[in-house]
């Protein structure tokens, strides 16, 4: 199974870290606690007990911030890329020398087995160290001009501060790909965690700080979302605004933005259809569904949940993910073996509980799962649970699922799958998986998703642009197409006499 290089790894499993102390806001090169000196508690979902308090941040601090990056946004656009490239490569360097570390804030904060969190962290190294190399890539282009004597520049430069704002599905990827974006372009940047990972963040920028990245350049407000993200956008030093989160969420922001103008990055809600033709081997396809639809326990905004299996596959493939499915370790993430932690908040649990007795009320049949793990009288835990019986008017097939939650239909013919497919306003990601190339080709090209892995479980790459269409939100994150979105163009009309 794609799982098994994970297991038999030994993690040491002693008391939590130091957690927010040597934290709060980080303002102008410094750590600080908040103006008003409020915290607000921090919850481990394995556990439900609290692992400490983060700073909460005011209005005094979000100013302070605000003024930081101001200044800092001076002192590095003015830094050659060249030196650029060479910080940010060494914060990619540090990341790994500290990978257990934020690995143990992921499992702390979010829930994730600790190897999921060293493979995110490492993940995390990798988009720092490409983005390194962009900084020195930002090419610009002459044109010859109408006449002899004039030329045509065109150039770009940092579009100025950031307002980078991170969900706590994937802390640690999700602000890597902000932050190191932004300063390969020459911006600085604000960064805000969410309440429920604010650790995992600080970390990062510690280790951004460590990596020689002067004062104010890159800063870290944390404490209410809402509150936090309305004052940076209705601020003039804000230039940018870069999302991830829901497309309920994504929507306000836009609203906000537009408001001073402020451009937007926005990665928001997925709904993945995952296609499986009759011509693959299905072992090697269940173990890709169970890596894709299973990590971080399907809260993931690429994670498939909607399930096509062609109609000769279909009794095969479900005894196969069955199978499989009831294998994987439920338990603590800090435990030797787990493969699922828990949800991360009470609220995702209830949520998921929810949807999974509406699932039922429609008709559905589940096949495994569909309760709380026997066993944990603590946690946010909750079985992976698979559909049968399910049809494309249910419920779970047009609200993000975001947990553990596998509906499972079948189809027919290829045109039918693909209109089905893309019957949805959310279009991030798609699976494809045929050993016929022209199908393959062909459905790649249908497929209304900004992203498509046929034959694989993996989509999001530093290399590759990131992002999606309709109401999945616009602009892309990774590849050489991000840095763009954090330029401005210039064009100048140059007369030579």
């Amino acid at each position: 199974m794609v799982f098994n290089h994970l297991i038999g790894v030994r993690f040491p499993v002693g008391p939590p870290l130091n957690m927010y102390e040597k934290f709060g806001q980080f303002i102008n090169g410094k750590w600080q606690k908040s103006s008003s000196g409020e915290t607000y508690d921090v919850i481990n979902p394995a556990t439900e007990e609290v692992i400490g308090k983060a700073s909460k941040a005011n209005k005094e601090d979000i100013q302070k911030a605000l003024k930081s990056a101001e200044q800092g946004f001076e002192i590095w656009k003015n830094t050659s890329p060249w030196e650029r490239s060479k910080i940010i490569r060494k914060i990619s360097d540090l990341i790994r020398t500290r990978n257990r570390a934020l690995s143990k804030w992921l499992t702390l904060e979010v829930g994730k087995p600790l190897a999921e969190g060293i493979g995110e962290s490492s993940g995390a190294a990798d988009i720092f160290e490409w983005s390194s190399e962009e900084a020195k890539r930002i090419y610009g282009e002459t044109l010859q001009g109408r006449s002899h004597d004039t030329k045509i520049h065109v150039y770009y430069q940092p579009v100025g501060v950031v307002a980078a704002l991170v969900p706590w599905n994937f802390p640690i990827t999700l602000a890597s790909r902000k932050i190191s974006t932004a300063l390969s372009a020459g911006c600085s940047v604000i960064v805000k965690p969410d309440v429920i990972t604010p650790g995992c963040v600080m970390e990062l920028v510690d280790i951004c700080n460590e990596a020689g990245v002067p004062p104010g350049v890159v800063n870290l407000l944390s404490g209410d979302p809402a509150y936090i993200s309305d004052q940076l956008l209705s601020s003039d030093i804000i230039k940018k605004v870069s999302i991830t989160g829901s497309t309920r969420v994504g929507k306000l922001i836009l609203k906000k933005a537009a408001d001073k103008v402020q451009r937007v990055t926005m990665e928001l809600s997925g709904h993945s259809p995952f296609i499986v033709f009759d011509d693959v081997d299905l072992n090697k396809v269940t173990d890709m569904a169970i890596f894709a639809k299973f990590r971080n326990n399907g809260q993931v905004c690429i994670s498939p949940s909607r399930f096509y299996i062609h109609e000769s596959k279909k009794n095969d493939f479900i005894k196969l993910m069955v199978e499989k499915t009831k294998k994987l370790k439920i338990g603590n993430g800090m435990e030797k073996n787990t493969i699922l932690g828990p949800l991360t908040t009470k609220k995702r649990l209830d949520e998921i509980e929810a949807l999974v007795e509406t699932t039922k009320k429609e008709g559905a049949k589940i096949l495994c799962g569909g309760k709380k793990p026997a066993g944990f009288n603590k946690g946010y835990f909750y079985e992976p649970t698979i559909f049968d019986n399910v049809k494309d008017n249910f419920t779970i097939m047009n609200q993000e699922p975001f947990g553990p939650l596998v509906p499972i239909l079948s189809f027919k013919d290829f045109d039918e799958v693909i209109n089905r497919a893309n019957n949805n306003d959310l279009g991030l990601a798609s699976y494809l998986y045929t050993n016929n190339l022209k199908q393959a080709h062909k459905a790649s090209e249908l497929m209304e998703t900004g992203t498509v892995a046929v034959n694989t479980a993996v989509v999001a790459l530093p290399e590759a642009p990131f992002g999606g269409i309709k109401q999945t939100g616009y602009g892309r994150e990774g590849g050489s197409m991000a840095i763009k979105d954090y330029l401005n163009i210039k064009y100048t009309h140059l007369g030579i006499n």
